[in-house]
């Protein structure tokens, strides 16, 4: 309805002429339901532009409008306060809409607005260096909503997780596993670390600056020593220890995922970059085009040029690259394989380094306007208002694995999910752990299966709801109420992968449980007369098609019991 009504005012508005090509036509829901179903504030956004009163550009674009609008779709078109143009929906069009959503059912929110368009997620991207942590989790599953949204949306969907595999990082990862490997294997020095939280912890003397702790670095070890026994010894090669961690880890990560309802179409790494000389070229592109220079023995590009304060290292004194270059090489190797839009989810720690990577893009000839950034904010666990620290035993910081397994994987997703990317989120346990309504998860699953449980009591009483129902029956306020609701959702989705805000998602849904909890206070569905009542049949059958699709999009379980 919204691309309807926007064509139509769009097309009065090149009638009145002085209107920019590029003015963006704003539709909303009223606050208040009184108000009507759409409101623009076009002729209030226009006064300046026309040098007219918004009142009477309101009711000249008011006029027209009637004369224009399918009657069948709008009702009435209406002038409210200082220049409001509000819509109010024919009832033809709620009752073809709800008769549409039956007829699609699963489907039902689906859209081509993506067809022929190819999209890339990229998401969770942590280097296999330990289990996920809880803000891994957010990344996950922002990740995974975004993917889902566009796939709804049309799009053909790749989803991709690339991790840095040539670096200090990994370096670091096999010494410390080399380090407990050679505990196992004699007799070995031992020092006492202390971590910043003032506990301590005993590590072998050769464990490197900064390695990494955790019983799953144990487990590693020993796992190698259970195979090789004291061999590995001999050698001072970390390529076994590399490839032995890097294996563990990944399948760790891999079974996390599985559980948080999450499947990678494909993985990228660093070392492929090197190997393929992707990391090569893009250098020399750089420098082709006179961006880049040497200086102290680095190379250096001038990102000054975009507006930095200061240029930027692609390459260390030491011939290393710094973590931009191959991130470079491997957008540019996203645009090489052809894909329309790519997303990057990144942690907020990302905000400086990501622009860097599209002016590198930009250098080369890519177009960046392609790439979309979503930066996402951390996550504190809470438990009322105070942070708490669950007790985990992997690994010295709360994995996401610990999360799961305290407060289940659908409540994680949702609870990711229930703000916007860009804020704090407070994962609050206690309200996570409830096993009532109070739990927002619940609140939506709880109405779904309420529905299921009014279907499979009238089929027990040999009650049919029939597919031909009358549904010009349903005009009590709270059935009409709910219709408009349901109606909605094609357009919640498309805004939400629009904007690339899943967040929308799950406050859509409140709104239609809520809605849903009204219609059934207040309109008896079995006892009432027969055609009434199989008319209100399908109206809830209709709030459970939505909202089983949209828990679906947010990957969470819709239950027929709880």
């Amino acid at each position: 309805m919204k691309d309807y009504l926007r064509t139509q005012i769009r097309r009065v508005l090149d009638a009145l002429g002085d209107v920019p090509d590029d003015f963006e036509i704003e539709l909303e829901a009223p606050d208040r339901p009184e108000h009507g179903d759409l409101a623009t504030n076009t002729a209030l956004r226009l006064a300046s532009v026309l040098g007219d009163n918004p009142r009477s550009i309101a009711e000249t674009l008011a006029e027209r409008l009637r004369g224009r609008v399918d009657p069948a779709r709008i009702k009435s078109v209406e002038v409210a306060g200082p220049g409001f143009v509000n819509f109010r929906f024919a009832q033809d069009y709620l009752f073809d809409g709800l008769a549409d959503l039956l007829a699609q059912g699963d489907t039902f929110g689906q859209t081509d607005a993506g067809a022929g368009e190819r999209a890339l997620v990229e998401y969770v991207s942590a280097n296999p260096t330990g289990p996920l942590n809880v803000g891994h989790g957010r990344n996950a599953v922002l990740g995974d909503t975004i993917a889902n949204l566009l796939a709804w949306t049309g799009y053909d969907v790749t989803r991709e997780y690339y991790y840095n595999d040539a670096g200090r990082q990994m370096r670091v990862l096999a010494q410390s596993v080399r380090a407990r490997y050679e505990a196992l294997a004699g007799d070995v020095p031992t020092t006492t670390l202390t971590l910043d939280d003032d506990t301590t912890v005993e590590v072998p003397e050769t464990f490197p600056e900064d390695g990494y702790l955790g019983q799953y670095i144990v487990e590693i070890a020993q796992n190698l020593y259970d195979e090789h026994g004291d061999a590995l010894c001999a050698t001072d090669d970390l390529a076994p220890f590399r490839a032995a961690a890097e294996t563990a880890i990944f399948g760790d990560i891999e079974a996390t995922l599985r559980a948080l309802n999450i499947d990678m179409d494909g993985y990228a790494n660093e070392q492929a970059l090197h190997d393929e000389g992707r990391v090569d070229t893009v250098l020399d592109g750089l420098a082709d085009a006179g961006y880049t220079y040497e200086e102290d023995g680095a190379l250096w590009f001038k990102t000054t040029e975009f507006g930095t304060e200061d240029d930027t290292v692609l390459v260390k004194q030491t011939g290393e690259p710094t973590y931009r270059t191959p991130d470079i090489a491997y957008h540019a190797a996203k645009f090489e394989r052809g894909f329309d839009l790519m997303v990057d989810v990144f942690g907020a720690d990302h905000h400086a380094a990501y622009p860097d990577v599209l002016s590198a893009l930009d250098v080369l000839g890519y177009d960046t306007d392609r790439v979309d950034v979503i930066l996402y904010q951390f996550v504190t666990l809470v438990r009322g208002d105070e942070p708490v620290k669950m007790s985990t035993r992997r690994a010295n910081y709360v994995t996401l694995d610990d999360l799961i397994e305290q407060v289940g994987a659908d409540v994680t997703r949702f609870f990711f999910l229930m703000r916007s990317p860009d804020t704090h989120l407070n994962f609050d346990l206690e309200l996570a752990e409830e096993e009532s309504e109070k739990n927002p998860v619940f609140y939506l699953q709880y109405a779904h299966a309420r529905i299921c449980s009014v279907l499979d009591k009238a089929e027990e009483v040999d009650f049919s709801h029939d597919e031909d129902a009358d549904l010009t029956l349903l005009t009590h306020e709270d059935e009409i109420a709910l219709i408009k609701e349901l109606l909605r959702f094609p357009q919640e989705l498309q805004n939400a992968a629009d904007a690339r805000a899943p967040h929308f998602v799950p406050n859509y849904l409140r709104d239609v449980a809520t809605a849903f909890s009204q219609f059934y206070d207040n309109c008896r569905i079995i006892g009432e007369e027969q055609e009434l009542a199989s008319a209100r049949m399908r109206l809830a059958l209709a709030a459970k098609t939505v909202l089983k699709n949209g828990l679906t999009v947010l990957g969470i379980s819709a239950p027929r019991q709880m």
